[in-house]
């Protein structure tokens, strides 16, 4: 027997739960599938619990070395497995379950199971108890992203992903880590601060090759400082496991070179999570990589289905997944709504931290003169100096030939994800340099170096 089905949301992350909410509060009856995670990857094994782990490392590295304060801690120990039970019962138990009450209090069923399409306006659904036919309206589809694999260094007892890596209970004297882009530049700084010895190996020129490389050199170099080792411009080339460790082999510049640990972990990005779904029948076109094509309104080829988040091109973000959730629950409603955005800012807890959002400044420097490029320095903001974490800046990027609108901005240091909201709002409402200027910031605060970097933009630095 046929289910009939308004709105379908397969997958419930960023990208699904959202949409699911929002389409219930436009009116719609809504359905949302899912296999596993109901919060998806985000909530519960990628970006929520590894700032969970971040700030345990933090806290415990802190601890241990605070000198500089006049803070002496003797005998620091760290008990990982109770860290792991605060982040799993405290951090991740809390988002997901209140995923769940979100979706009931919208009135949105629940489903747990495998989905994939029968046709173009059909779906069957595999559950524990059975298949399950559903004829739907409209779908959306945000199943999100799966891990990738390294035939060179196939997952195994001492070769981690990214979930196992953030699930250690007991922390390793060494691991190498394979790729040094989001998760993998992040997990590095937590376990260096654990205590264990760290080499990142990156096939870019630099870590974190989507954000200007200014910005990465400085984390580089700081966790040079700490003692990792960071490896760019690498090709893996294959792997030797064991009983006691891992020696993975790469090339240099025309050289091979080895590098032994306890433990590897892969973090050389995601792969669509789409090739379940049966597109085929759907006849929904594809990427060979399993991307899908989306229209302004995030319709697929297919009329009635659509697609945001981690499937679609463009980067791998939650926030870019929830932001498309909510236009695409928009656009099933009948409303009118501008799908463009002008900003999507990046953000990673590395040491120090980095964020991005708008014109990069490798984009500005290209631009002939057309942006201006202006830059303040943490060493002069009176909060960085008291939380000892000076290094970093604040850039902003505005088009002097309009007004010095706000086009683009860059901060690398103390709360940098945090304070990056202020730059993004101000360059996708139009506001201009002077507008930051005379908006009053809170003292001491790292944010106060938002409003130095705009009067530094009109040139009229206070504290330059």
């Amino acid at each position: 027997m046929t289910d009939k089905k308004q709105t379908v949301v397969v997958g419930a992350g960023p990208g699904g739960y959202v949409s699911a909410i929002r389409a219930a509060q436009l009116g719609q009856k809504v359905t949302i599938i899912e296999k596993q995670y109901f919060g998806g990857t985000c909530l519960n094994i990628g970006c929520i619990p590894s700032k969970a782990l971040i700030t345990a490392a933090h806290r415990y590295h802190d601890t241990a070395h605070s000198e500089t304060f006049g803070i002496t801690a003797e005998d620091v120990k760290v008990d990982l497995e109770k860290t792991q039970d605060w982040k799993e019962n405290q951090v991740v138990k809390t988002l997901t379950t209140g995923v769940k009450g979100l979706l009931k209090k919208n009135k949105v069923e629940m489903m747990t199971g495998t989905a994939s399409f029968k046709d173009k306006n059909h779906l069957i659904v595999e559950t524990d108890k059975g298949s399950q036919e559903i004829e739907f309206e409209n779908v959306i589809l945000a199943t999100g992203t799966n891990r990738i694999e390294l035939e060179e260094v196939p997952f195994g007892e001492r070769v981690l992903d990214t979930t196992g890596g953030l699930n250690i209970k007991k922390a390793p004297k060494s691991i190498v880590i394979i790729g040094g882009g989001y998760v993998g530049s992040q997990l590095a700084a937590a376990y260096s601060n654990f205590g264990v010895h760290v080499t990142v190996l990156e096939k870019e020129a630099h870590m974190m090759p989507f954000f200007d490389e200014d910005m990465a050199k400085i984390v580089e170099k700081n966790y040079r400082n700490k003692g990792m080792d960071i490896i760019t411009g690498v090709n893996v080339k294959s792997s030797k496991t064991t009983e006691e460790d891992i020696t993975i082999t790469y090339e240099k510049a025309g050289e091979e070179k080895t590098v032994t640990a306890e433990v590897a972990l892969i973090s050389v990005g995601r792969k669509p999570n789409t090739d379940s779904l049966n597109l085929e029948a759907a006849g929904i076109e594809a990427t060979d990589e399993g991307y899908l094509q989306v229209s302004d309104t995030l319709q697929t080829n297919v009329e009635g289905i659509y697609a945001v988040g981690d499937i679609v091109p463009g980067v791998t973000l939650a926030n870019k997944a929830s932001h498309e959730a909510k236009l695409v629950a928009s656009v099933i409603a009948g409303e009118e709504v501008d799908t463009k955005y002008k900003q999507m800012p990046i953000a990673v807890y590395t040491e120090p931290a980095l964020a991005t959002t708008g014109v990069s400044f490798t984009e500005a420097k290209a631009s002939d003169g057309k942006y201006k490029i202006s830059k303040f320095s943490l060493a002069g903001n009176g909060r960085a100096l008291s939380l000892n974490q000076t290094e970093g800046f604040v850039r902003m990027i505005t088009d002097s030939d309009n007004h010095n609108t706000i086009v683009g901005a860059q901060i690398v240091g103390a709360g940098a994800p945090d304070i990056i909201s202020e730059l993004s709002l101000a360059i996708e409402t139009g506001m201009n340099a002077e507008d930051i200027s005379l908006t009053i910031h809170s003292h001491p605060s790292v944010a106060e170096a938002i409003m130095d970097t705009a009067e530094l933009a009109l040139d009229m630095p206070i504290h330059m």
